[in-house]
C-alpha cells in the first residue's frame, strides 16, 4: 500500500512522496523524517546567511561608522536574498502540514484515482490513514519500525481495504 515506482531511480519506493533532485534520490517511508530534518537545517543555515548579510550590509553602511564603502551592489537586495528563505519555509511548512494529515505530495493523485487504486476503492473515508495530528507526527518521525500499512486498514468482515 502507498508504494510507487519512481521513474527517475527505476525502484519501487514504500510511502512515496517524491524524487528529490536536491538529494538525487527518493524520498518515502525510510527517510522522509530526515528529508524534513535535512529541509529544517537547510531553512536554519538560510536564515543565518540571510542574518549574516543583514549584518554586515548595515555594518558597511552605518552613518556613525565614517565607512561608506556600500554600493548597491555589495549591499543584498530584499528580493533576491530571501527568495531562498521563503521557498525553503514554504517547503517544510508543507511536509509539516501534510505530515499532521499523515499524507505526502502524492495525496492529490491517490485522492484523483482512488477509484483505480485498490486499498482505496471501498474507503468511506477521505483520508484513511489519518489518526490524528499528534498520533500522524508520533508515527512520522518516532516509530523506528516500518509500518505494515495492510494490516492496519480492515473493511468489517476481515478483507484488507
Amino acid at each position: 500500500m502507498r508504494a510507487k515506482h519512481c521513474q527517475a531511480c527505476q525502484h519501487c519506493v514504500r510511502r512515496y512522496d517524491h524524487h528529490c533532485p536536491w538529494i538525487e534520490n527518493c524520498v518515502g517511508e525510510r527517510n522522509h523524517p530526515l528529508f524534513v530534518v535535512y529541509l529544517a537545517v537547510q531553512l536554519a543555515v538560510l536564515l543565518w546567511a540571510l542574518q549574516v548579510a543583514w549584518s554586515l550590509a548595515w555594518t558597511l553602511s552605518c552613518p556613525g561608522c565614517g565607512v561608506s564603502t556600500t554600493s548597491s551592489s555589495s549591499s543584498p537586495s530584499s528580493s533576491s536574498s530571501s527568495s531562498p528563505s521563503w521557498c525553503m519555509h514554504c517547503c517544510w511548512f508543507s511536509h509539516l502540514y501534510l505530515k499532521c494529515r499523515a499524507e505526502n505530495t502524492t495525496a492529490l493523485r491517490e485522492f484523483m484515482s482512488r477509484h483505480r487504486i485498490s486499498y482505496l476503492k471501498q474507503c468511506k473515508e477521505e483520508n484513511p490513514f489519518d489518526q490524528g495530528i499528534f498520533h500522524n507526527l508520533w508515527r512520522f518521525f518516532c516509530a523506528c519500525r516500518l509500518v505494515s500499512w495492510e494490516n492496519l486498514y480492515f473493511q468489517g468482515d476481515g478483507d484488507t481495504v
